[in-house]
């Protein structure tokens, strides 16, 4: 959920120093897997334009999102989108270790 927690602060301080923001594995709140009832405050929120660069990743297989899903909240924050295959849900638990590949992706958003 802290794909929703960045996108709301940084369309709430669209003037701070921020410079991108790498989001990783957005939740679908309308999705069936979404935890309501844990994290009833993010169910009402909607993607709105971010105010700096970002880059969005997720993955062919995310029981919390779908791609379709992930991909339309990319196009109404208007960042980049990159899946990064049948990963699962892309954290800690996701067996990938130090992800060579999400470290090459945030590279991809410092450069440009």
């Amino acid at each position: 959920m802290g794909c929703w927690a960045a996108s709301t602060w940084l369309n709430r301080y669209p003037s701070s120093q921020i410079c991108g923001a790498f989001m990783v594995a957005p939740p679908d709140p309308h999705g069936p897997a979404f935890p309501r009832q844990a994290a009833a405050t993010f169910t009402g929120l909607s993607a709105q334009p971010l105010p700096r660069p970002a880059l969005v990743v997720g993955s062919a297989n995310d029981p919390y999102c779908t791609p379709e899903a992930a991909a339309g909240f990319v196009a109404r924050w208007e960042a980049r989108w990159h899946l990064a295959g049948a990963c699962g849900h892309l954290n800690s638990t996701s067996g990938l270790g130090a992800w060579q590949h999400g470290r090459v992706l945030l590279g991809s958003l410092t450069r440009q």
